[in-house]
């Protein structure tokens, strides 16, 4: 963990006070499934907050940045900006996936380049981070690593994700909410598949499958998009 946690830190200009911080954000459930050591923690409650965290970055930059633009364009911009394409892009930028604690099984169906795992990897980090540091550290982190993703975003060069495109098109016209629902999932743990409906009311207007839970909203979404309803 030493020599791999010196290179990361060195990586993404921070050093942790708390190794063992840094460890849980890299380390992916089927590693804590399978290893013995039940203090072996993984980082699901970290993505948890650093989703929250996230959003509240970028939101109070949009803010503070862009005084004119209406409440509607902020959160359009926030959600091009906030998804797992760019939590991808950003992993990717820093190597993250060479870093993780990956199950056995995880490891031989290609988990270190896996989009979902990537991005989830790094919401955690993102905590790991507002933890050990605070929030002005988090916040650098965040700024320096999307600024490109943000700079494409302000200036509507980022295609929004599905399921806001699917959100704008549906309140148009129809005042019931969208909801997702899991209707199942397939496979061993390190393997999973999820299948998602999603609902207006009682009806259902897309599905999707997905690697997660968040791939298979956004294909049930891209799928009620070419429904056309």
């Amino acid at each position: 963990m030493k020599n791999k946690s010196y290179e990361l830190q060195k990586a993404i200009k921070y050093e942790f006070q708390d190794l063992k911080l840094l460890k849980e954000a890299l380390t992916h459930s089927s590693y804590s499934n399978e290893s013995k050591k039940i203090k072996n923690r993984n980082n699901e409650r970290l993505e948890f907050l650093g989703d929250s965290i996230l959003g509240l970055i970028i939101s109070n930059y949009l803010f503070r940045l862009n005084k004119d633009l209406p409440e509607g364009d902020l959160t359009k911009i926030r959600a091009a900006i906030v998804c797992e394409r760019s939590l991808k892009n950003v992993a990717k930028s820093i190597g993250l996936g060479e870093y993780l604690y990956l199950g056995k099984g995880e490891e031989s169906t290609g988990g270190r380049t896996r989009d979902s795992i990537l991005a989830d990897a790094t919401e955690a980090l993102i905590a790991a981070i507002y933890i050990d540091g605070g929030f002005k550290k988090a916040t650098n982190f965040v700024l320096e690593y999307m600024d490109e993703i943000i700079s494409q975003a302000i200036e509507g060069k980022i295609m929004r994700d599905y399921k806001t495109q699917l959100q704008e098109l549906i309140q148009k016209d129809n005042k019931e909410n969208i909801v997702y629902k899991l209707i199942d999932q397939l496979g061993p743990d390190h393997d999973k598949t999820f299948e998602m409906n999603v609902y207006i009311g009682n009806k259902i207007i897309g599905t999707g499958i997905g690697k997660s839970k968040k791939e298979a909203e956004q294909a049930a979404a891209k799928d009620a998009l070419e429904r056309e309803v």
